[in-house]
């Protein structure tokens, strides 16, 4: 294999071996902890702009297929781990990892020590990196990395966000949940889905699919609209409640979603997950912050401060809501147990809540799937 070499804005140096797409890529460097999932992490919007690493040591085992990606295509600039597997082996498996990145033109780079790299990241902060499979002098790298495009201050929610409206799954073909049949190594069995008893709107800032075929598996029928829809045209929807999804980038710049969303209150009751967490912390008046490396993974630690309960969480964001920055009429309902920031919120008057993790997971657990039918709960009390 060719080398390849990952440099960081601040000098530091990771060399490996090329796999994938070649080619030159930069963008910020951040970690995922998840063991498993490693293609849904690539095909997250939420990771435009990003180079992901992952720590866990051996990836592609299992291979690639259409039905675990969670969008079109995938997001991340490049992927950086410790060791290719060459040969997955799953019955699922349609397509090897190295195959799937030169397919979709992403660089990776294995051979890293990922250790190394995430302890640099926890101690000195996010920042940029170059990853290049090219000859290229390490300074020159170095300076790519330097003078290249970031994440604080850039909408990406404009490159991932629908062009226009749709419905999802009209004919419940996408949504279904499936198992194995007993005693069987590949038969599928599918269950059926409950009656859609809500009819909702959801923005989409950058929406994983499984947020989708679990809003549905809860009883609601979607309507997904564009990032930049305004409130008057979610409004003449007449929907029951409206959605706010998890996307990329800085929530500070999304000043036409802050509008549109500060305009929906008091009107519906409205639920946001990640992205749509953060944009309501500023339809509310409040502010965020770039948090030191992030909070990306399926282990992350959250307490309910109203029942005491633990739940570990899937989570993958890089900024949190200023709980100081919030006026009274928000309570703080939920903290990582980590660092104490804010993983949850609700309007104390209106129907309105949020939580900064990913209740649907994929990949991850599913201690906070009962989000969903809390948010139906909700509807059924307002109406």
């Amino acid at each position: 294999m060719a080398r390849a070499i990952l440099a960081l804005e601040d000098g530091r140096i990771f060399e490996g071996e090329s796999f994938g797409a070649t080619g030159t890529r930069v963008g910020e460097i951040c970690f995922n902890t998840s063991m498993t999932g490693y293609q849904e992490v690539l095909t997250d919007p939420s990771y435009r702009g990003q180079i992901v690493a992952m720590t866990y040591p051996l990836i592609g085992n299992y291979g690639t297929n259409a039905l675990d990606q969670e969008s079109g295509e995938p997001h991340v600039r490049g992927f950086v781990i410790e060791e290719l597997s060459e040969i997955p082996s799953n019955w699922r498996s349609e397509m090897s990892l190295d195959d799937y990145l030169k397919r979709w033109n992403i660089p990776g780079v294995q051979g890293i020590d990922t250790r190394a790299l995430t302890r640099h990241l926890r101690t000195i902060g996010a920042m940029k990196a170059c990853l290049t499979t090219e000859p290229m002098p390490s300074q020159e790298a170095i300076d790519r990395a330097i003078t290249g495009e970031g994440v604080v201050g850039i909408d990406y929610v404009r490159e991932v966000t629908p062009r226009a409206p749709y419905d999802w799954d009209p004919d419940d073909r996408l949504s279904t949940e499936w198992t194995v049949a007993s005693g069987t190594l590949a038969e599928v069995v599918h269950h059926k889905l409950p009656p859609k008893r809500h009819r909702i709107v959801a923005y989409d800032y950058g929406m994983k699919q499984n947020i989708l075929r679990r809003l549905r598996q809860n009883g609601f029928a979607v309507t997904v609209v564009p990032a930049t829809t305004s409130a008057a045209d979610v409004l003449a929807m007449n929907p029951d409640g409206v959605f706010l999804s998890n996307g990329p980038g800085d929530p500070s710049v999304l000043a036409y979603a802050h509008e549109s969303v500060r305009g929906l209150m008091g009107k519906k009751p409205i639920f946001g997950i990640c992205l749509g967490h953060q944009v309501l912390g500023y339809a509310f008046g409040g502010k965020t912050f770039k948090l030191k490396f992030g909070h990306r993974g399926g282990n992350q630690p959250v307490k309910d401060l109203g029942s005491g309960k633990v739940a570990i969480t899937s989570q993958n964001h890089g900024f949190a809501v200023d709980a100081d920055s919030l006026p009274k009429e928000i309570e703080v309902t939920h903290v990582n147990l980590n660092d104490g920031t804010v993983e949850g919120m609700r309007h104390r008057e209106l129907p309105i809540f949020s939580v900064q993790y990913h209740p649907e997971a994929a990949p991850g657990p599913h201690d906070a799937s009962y989000f969903f039918s809390q948010f139906a709960e909700l509807i059924e009390s307002t109406r």
